[in-house]
């Protein structure tokens, strides 16, 4: 009974501050001890509504049906959504299809399994590895700009959780996504020219971002995100994989703009280079040259386990990668770039200065190569390579020659070959080079740029300067996903790049515009870093 008359009084408080002011409440007709048994109940009463909305699992309709996500650092996450049926089985070197639809509401509150690749002893991951994850600080009908990231790892490693999607979501109001793709023989062997229903085997990863891109294009108003305004990016492999992306007819219409950091469209290799590499994991199979088509059938460990093998050491960084099949990529990438059929998108392309000390350091051979490393490396394009480093060898010690030479040949020539082709067809870019050495010598390597444009939380503890160079880039890096331009009243006037006058925004501890006299670019080497010409 006494239940009773506090949730009559109870209601009757609720009624009189909903209708008057709260120093014009009047109670005389209750007793003193009731007001305090009914204010208990209201603050426990609002306490418990607010910790439910707070708590609450975001619920997303997307058109296969209803996830399930969690709220994390204040904003809505969604992990492990199925963005195309899983490439099991006959779906195996096949270009992803659709998923299936589901009933009940899909928990999406952990990672998706990670593509299959070798790991410290065992092969990990799984083949149903396509999935994505959306951070995003609400819900809502705003249309934020919109992130994606592509991983890098070699184009046989890594997977999208790498990066944490609350260093742009966060703070900065960016919807991002983190996709996983197929990686290694799974999703860049060719087969085509044994059936033609897998003339598109080699651009499996590639075809696998494309799919995620259509998923996001339907999807991210759901997330509170603008669909027209979708910024790609990746490092390494990943500015590979997605410079791929942009030279195919299929990717047309699902992003605006894009962000490559070390790597252009120089994973892409010809038919008969696929070919051949195609030849060397069924041999460390102990498969003949006509067997080609039991990898539909042998068990995924199996063919990573070959794989591993056959990309042991510095020549695994460039043996896989996206295929001129003709279908999927049907024409050079440069030659693409500067034409018509180039989508009028916008783009950040950048290197760092010493690129290749992340691979020298640590292996012996590197540091004054011969013929058979550089082999592994570039392939039959090895005898350019080895020509320019004889040369650079005359001016400077071994292992400095090799950094430089390294750097041009594996990453910054084919960025500025990019950018150039870009520039001149009118498609706005603006480029970059990452000097920053941290106080050691070849300290602004491959990779070290990341935890900059990430604002990586651990520099809250380092020296001014660092934490000043992280709120510079990832500054200019907001400004460009937002409004495409990475102009910033943090940096200095940061012009567009073009075929003639090489401006270059240069980050370093006083990051400034260098106007570049001269860009390295060997014409006898092709646009592939790795070409195999022979049979095996």
């Amino acid at each position: 009974m006494q239940m009773f008359k506090i949730g009559e009084t109870a209601i009757a408080l609720l009624s009189a501050f909903k209708n008057k002011p709260m120093r014009k409440i009047i109670l005389k007709s209750v007793k003193s001890q009731t007001i305090k048994m009914v204010f208990t109940f209201l603050v426990s009463v609002t306490s418990t509504s607010i910790a439910f909305t707070q708590n609450t699992a975001p619920v997303v309709k997307t058109n296969h049906g209803y996830i399930k996500g969690l709220t994390e650092n204040g904003i809505a996450v969604f992990k492990g959504v199925p963005y195309a049926a899983p490439p099991e089985g006959g779906l195996r070197f096949m270009p992803p299809a659709a998923h299936a639809d589901w009933d009940d509401t899909l928990a999406t509150q952990q990672f998706g399994a990670i593509a299959t690749q070798p790991g410290n002893k065992n092969v990990q991951g799984s083949e149903d590895c396509l999935s994505l994850n959306i951070y995003t600080p609400k819900t809502d009908n705003k249309k934020r700009a919109v992130l994606v990231w592509v991983h890098g790892g070699s184009m046989t490693a890594g997977a999208g959780k790498g990066e944490d999607g609350h260093a742009f979501a966060d703070k900065d109001d960016i919807v991002t996504v983190t996709i996983n793709y197929r990686l290694g023989a799974l999703g860049f062997l060719y087969l085509g020219d044994l059936d033609k229903r897998y003339a598109q085997s080699g651009n499996c990863g590639l075809l696998d971002c494309i799919a995620a891109l259509t998923w996001i294009k339907h999807n991210i108003t759901a997330f509170g995100g603008d669909p027209d305004r979708v910024t790609l990016m990746g490092e390494s492999a990943g500015a590979k994989l997605l410079s791929a992306v942009m030279v195919t007819p299929k990717s047309k219409g699902l992003f605006q703009q894009y962000i490559a950091e070390s790597g252009s469209v120089q994973c892409v290799r010809d038919i008969n280079t696929a070919k051949n590499e195609r030849l060397k994991i069924l041999h460390q199979l102990g498969l003949g040259k006509n067997d080609g088509l039991k990898l539909l059938t042998l068990p995924a460990d199996s063919i990573i386990k070959a794989q591993a093998i056959v990309c042991a050491g510095i020549g695994g960084n460039s043996f896989f990668g996206p295929v001129y099949d003709g279908v999927t990529i049907t024409t050079d990438g440069h030659k693409y770039a500067g034409s018509t059929a180039m989508p009028r998108i916008k783009g950040i392309i950048g290197t760092n200065k010493y690129e290749a000390a992340a691979f020298i350091n640590g292996n012996e051979k590197l540091k004054n190569p011969d013929t058979v490393i550089l082999k592994s490396l570039f392939g039959d394009n090895y005898k350019l390579v080895y020509k320019n480093y004889q040369y650079e060898s005359k001016f400077a010690r071994p292992y400095d020659a090799v950094v430089t030479v390294l750097t041009q040949y594996m990453y910054q020539m084919h960025s500025y070959r990019f950018a150039h082709w870009l520039a001149l067809n009118g498609r706005p870019v603006w480029m970059y080079r990452f000097d920053y050495d941290n106080g050691q010598k070849y300290g602004a390597m491959h990779g070290e740029e990341l935890q900059y444009v990430w604002n990586d939380p651990k520099l809250q503890q380092a020296a001014k300067e660092r934490q000043q160079l992280a709120a510079n880039m990832h500054a200019a890096w907001v400004a460009f996903i937002k409004t495409g331009d990475p102009n910033t009243p943090l940096l200095p006037a940061w012009p567009n790049y073009n075929a003639t006058t090489y401006h270059v925004m240069v980050f370093d501890k006083v990051t400034k515009v260098v106007d570049l006299k001269y860009v390295y670019d060997d014409r006898d080497f092709p646009s592939q870093v790795f070409l195999l010409k022979g049979r095996d």
